[in-house]
């Protein structure tokens, strides 16, 4: 039975603690980022877990690992943590001198289109900030993003932007609008079919390559196909736009992308673009976010900053 949380006796302090831990599954790197000792970080969660009345965590090889109790606190932790750090310093964050670590999860295309600004803002401004890339191989990253395990996620994200276009839905998760981009068809420049326009049966006789992020053997350009009654035969399924670009620029296969990250293959030289010979809905290019960060003021920052990369891309 699960015992009733008195909350008014309940140190606020342990719930960080818990929050850090649970980011990190370790108590030795939880200590590390709270800069107390590991032993401090176990009579905090004994204290919490005195409090709580149950378990919150479990003995794991590499770790911890949470119950589900904990999993279902923490969303409501990190959002309540969130909340007060804003309200009680909504314009601490100074970039200069505050060293701060953020996690986005994308693409290997999309940071190679955003990640040279953000640095180049980094280095000319000297800002004490750390950015880690997490690799994203998926259309949902709502997951990912409550959980705690990335602060943005910068990518297509179709059916989650318009569920959260539905006001009713109650997401948690806020989003802006980086970039749009056309698909184009991708083919070596002295390719047989890259002289004149590229027709449908042209297309479809071709053999192909695919990028995937997710592995999966069929994405947007077979569906449409498919709407047409026609197919096309795919040799090679690769998940990042510069092997498809050197694949592409040295051998007779096609491949679909957004024009936006033809020069993130590397490979913009040696290649030539056509447009499709089918109708295919753009790219929308967007960030994602908890709302638990949005009134966080490093969090702000990184947003700006990379709504200006955008803007310098679009330029």
């Amino acid at each position: 039975m699960q015992t009733a949380l008195n909350f008014r006796t309940l140190d606020l302090n342990l719930l960080r603690v818990f929050d850090v831990v649970m980011a990190e599954r370790n108590l030795t790197r939880a200590a590390e980022r709270l800069s107390i000792t590991q032993p401090a970080v176990s009579n905090a969660l004994k204290r919490l877990r005195e409090s709580v009345g149950e378990d919150l965590l479990t003995r794991a090889p590499s770790g911890v690992k949470p119950t589900p109790r904990a999993e279902a606190l923490w969303p409501e932790v990190r959002t309540a943590l969130g909340h007060l750090r804003a309200a009680l310093a909504p314009g601490e964050f100074n970039p200069q001198t505050d060293a701060t670590s953020f996690r986005i999860a994308m693409a290997d295309a999309t940071a190679a289109m955003f990640m040279p600004a953000l640095v180049t803002h980094i280095e000319h401004t000297q800002a004490m900030v750390n950015v880690r890339v997490l690799p994203l191989a998926t259309r949902d990253p709502s997951a990912l993003l409550e959980r705690g395990d990335a602060d943005l996620a910068i990518g297509y994200f179709p059916e989650t932007v318009t569920g959260l276009l539905d006001e009713a839905t109650g997401a948690p998760l806020r989003h802006a609008k980086l970039r749009d981009s056309e698909y184009v068809c991708v083919m070596r420049e002295d390719h047989p079919l890259a002289k004149g326009a590229l027709t449908l049966d042209a297309y479809c006789a071709a053999q192909h390559l695919l990028v995937s992020f997710s592995g999966r053997p069929h994405g947007l350009v077979d569906q449409a196909l498919a709407r047409l009654g026609r197919e096309r035969r795919v040799v090679l399924t690769v998940n990042q736009y510069f092997t498809a670009g050197r694949v592409v620029a040295n051998s007779n296969l096609l491949t679909v992308l957004p024009a936006f990250f033809v020069d993130s293959t590397g490979y913009r030289e040696q290649v030539v673009t056509r447009p499709l010979p089918f109708d295919l809905t753009g790219l929308h290019i967007a960030m994602l976010w908890h709302q638990r960060h949005d009134r966080v003021s490093s969090h702000q920052w990184l947003r700006a900053r990379l709504l200006e990369a955008a803007a310098t891309q679009a330029s």
